[in-house]
Formats: C-alpha cells, sequence, structure tokens
C-alpha cells in the first residue's frame, strides 16, 4: 500500500456501521474495535479489513467475541475529521442525558453517536466480559505508534504489552472522549494512534496491534498466529521504548484563532523553554517549559494546537500502584476541602484553595484525575473503578 491508495477515498454505506464480526466457538472476552471515529483516519478502517480478510482466509479458533465498529461514516465519505463536531468530544454525562431525551439538535455526528450508542449497549447487555474497547487512530504529524489511556491500573496493565509509549491523562484536557466515557463506566479502553493519517506504515501498525490485542486479551491464542513474534519486533524496531508519559500543557483552539503550527515538529519530540513551536493570530507562542511535543497540529480541523508531555518514572508508577492497592487513597478525605461528592462514590469534591496547596500529583497518584470545575468546587474522578451499567 502507497500514500495514494491510503488517500483514496472509499464508500461505507451507513447501514455498514458494523465493518465486521467474529464470534468464538467457545466462551471468552469481547473485544470492540472502533476505527474511523475521525474520518480523516483510514488507517484503523483499513487495517481492521485486512485482519478480518485473514481470519475469513483461516481457520482461527476464537474464545469469545470481536466486533469491529465503523465510526463517522459520512465524514469518511468525505475524507473529513467531522462534518457537524467532532465525534470524539461529545460523549459527555450530560449530552448522553440529553440523548435519553427529546431535547437534542440532530446533527450529522448526532446521527453517528446514536447508532454507535446502540451498538454499544446491544454488545454489553448480551455479552459477558472480560470486555476490551479499543479506538484506532493516526495523527496530523509524523508519529511513532503509541497508546494513550485513562489511567486505571487496568489500563496500564493491558497497555503494557505493547512496546510503545504510553501517554496518561488525557482525559483532564480534553472534554468528551468515546473511550473516556466507556472508562468511566469501569471498563479497560485503549486508544492507538498507528503514526501520521498518510503513511502507509500506519496500516501496517494498526494492523499488527489489532493481532497483539486479541493475543493479549486472550480471544485468540498466539499459536495460532505464525508470525505473532514479528509483531513485537516490528513495534521495537520503530524506537518505541516503553515509557508512560503525562500531558502537562494543552494549547486550546477552541476560540476559532488562525493558527500554525511550525513545520517539521514529530510527535515526541523534545522541546525547551522558550522555544518557538506555532503562531496564533500572527503572533509567536514559545513553550513555557521544557518537555516532549505531542500531538502537534498540521491539519485545518482540530481544537488542540498541541500539548506537552513530561515523562513519568518507574518509581512513580510502582508507588501508585501499591498505594491504589492498599486504598491509602481513603486518606484524601480526611484533608480540609476535600470530601466525597454524595452522588458518586468515584468523584472527590476539592476546594480550590485547599487544591493550591496540594500538587496535582498527589491526586494523579491515587488515581484522580481532575475532569471538571463545576459548583466552585474541583472534581478529581477516580479512574480505578468496578463496573457500571451504561444507562
Amino acid at each position: 500500500m502507497n500514500r495514494a491508495e491510503l488517500k483514496k477515498r472509499i464508500e461505507y454505506k451507513d447501514e455498514k456501521r458494523i465493518l465486521g464480526e467474529v464470534l468464538g466457538s467457545e466462551k471468552g472476552p469481547t473485544m470492540v474495535i472502533f476505527a474511523g471515529i475521525h474520518g480523516n483516519e483510514k488507517a484503523g478502517v483499513l487495517g481492521s479489513e485486512r485482519v478480518l480478510h485473514r481470519i475469513r482466509e483461516k481457520n482461527f479458533h476464537f474464545k469469545g467475541n470481536v466486533h469491529f465498529i465503523l465510526g463517522n461514516i459520512k465524514a469518511l465519505n468525505q475524507d473529513v475529521r467531522f462534518r457537524d463536531a467532532d465525534l470524539n468530544r461529545i460523549w459527555t454525562r450530560d449530552r448522553m442525558h440529553e440523548l435519553r431525551g427529546d431535547s437534542f439538535l440532530m446533527d450529522s455526528e448526532t446521527e453517528e453517536q446514536i447508532q454507535i450508542y446502540a451498538l454499544l449497549r446491544r454488545i454489553l447487555s448480551t455479552e459477558r466480559g472480560a470486555f476490551y474497547f479499543l479506538d484506532l487512530h493516526t495523527t496530523s504529524s509524523p508519529s511513532v505508534p503509541f497508546i494513550t489511556i485513562s489511567d486505571s491500573l487496568n489500563n496500564r496493565k493491558f497497555a503494557s504489552f505493547f512496546p510503545v509509549p504510553v501517554v496518561l491523562g488525557i482525559e483532564e484536557y480534553l472534554e468528551g472522549p468515546l473511550l473516556t466515557f466507556i472508562n468511566d463506566h469501569g471498563y479497560i479502553a485503549l486508544g492507538f494512534e498507528g503514526g501520521q493519517h498518510t503513511d502507509p506504515d500506519s496500516v501496517v501498525n494498526c494492523e499488527y496491534f489489532i493481532w497483539k490485542s486479541m493475543v493479549h486479551s486472550g480471544c485468540l491464542d498466539r499459536k495460532q498466529v505464525a508470525d505473532f513474534d514479528k509483531y513485537r519486533k516490528h513495534f521495537a524496531s520503530l524506537c518505541c521504548s516503553h515509557q508512560f508519559f503525562e500531558i502537562t500543557y494543552r494549547y486550546d483552539l477552541s476560540n476559532g484563532q488562525d493558527f500554525k503550527m511550525r513545520p517539521d515538529f514529530e510527535n515526541f519530540e523534545t522541546i525547551q523553554k522558550d522555544q518557538l513551536l506555532a503562531f496564533s493570530q500572527g503572533l509567536e507562542i514559545r513553550a513555557d517549559r521544557k518537555g516532549r511535543i505531542f500531538m502537534p497540529l498540521y491539519q485545518k480541523q482540530g481544537e488542540d494546537g498541541f500539548f506537552i508531555l513530561r515523562r513519568i518514572s518507574r518509581l512513580w508508577l510502582e508507588f501508585s500502584k501499591v498505594a491504589r492497592k492498599w486504598k491509602i487513597n481513603h486518606f484524601l478525605r480526611l484533608i480540609p476541602g476535600v470530601k466525597q461528592d454524595p452522588e458518586n462514590e468515584f468523584i472527590l469534591l476539592v476546594n480550590p484553595k485547599t487544591a493550591r496547596f496540594m500538587a496535582k500529583d498527589i491526586f494523579h497518584l491515587f488515581g484522580y484525575r481532575q475532569q471538571i470545575y463545576k459548583d466552585d468546587k474541583m472534581h478529581f474522578i477516580k479512574r480505578d473503578r468496578k463496573q457500571t451499567q451504561m444507562l
């Protein structure tokens, strides 16, 4: 496959929301794979089609079921990120309540969302776990493959099977991603970025990620996949060291400003404080800290100019794992200005004055991420949680 083939428009039908399904002959996990949530990111769709084609050719023995679901079909057909609204920014709690009523505005992405939501509810109500949700994406800048997760221990454990960088905490900076909505119900949910939109290797990366996911989830025995070891070696050859990072800064473009990123940045590239990164309304935008550049924007649509990352030490990861398993987080409620939300056992309400004296890292350590600011309180939401019903 070359770049021209990857750019070629493919017509997907609305009634073909399910790209393919694999129904195992034995009980086992359920895996749901989303592709094309952004319409200009076709590598995940093509990688899924490759996997499905090989499954149909070979006599694989599956445990459990695997569902491949198309995302924004209308945007895929037009080769645009979205039409009316970003399908990966509208899965908020308030919006989901609206969809269960009759007061919402029906636009292109709402129609797509309603169909995907109905599929999710059907799968969760008729099948048994463990459940694994994967969302396949690509980036506008050159990039090695990487994984994004909400910082739960279950997500960390599954992400550790893949020798690629893992980025934590994106849910603190983005409102309404699909996987955050799913993870908020206690399910394992990983986002995989296969590389740059137009890079043919992105298709290969998505394909290999799917095979590894099916094996590590228990849907497939690795002995059935003749070239399974090649997948690990492939990712390792891309210099994708298995390191954990977290987001420390996001440049917001929601106000519709005239933004232009400086050319030739690559994901995870080291940047220095005061380094010139971009221009907005003709004015220079310089880094206010050192770190790693993350997802610099080189496309017309999008509300995120760039992010800045910092590396997380192995010691911090291990300590946070122990702290959560021993449930030391309960001591947070004893701090003046911190209390549990009476309506949600997974949320801590924090007085902003208290938050000024407590580093956000403390909440992160115990598995809480700030997601909203409401009623003069900061809401820190627990990432490790039991599964709850998706209404």
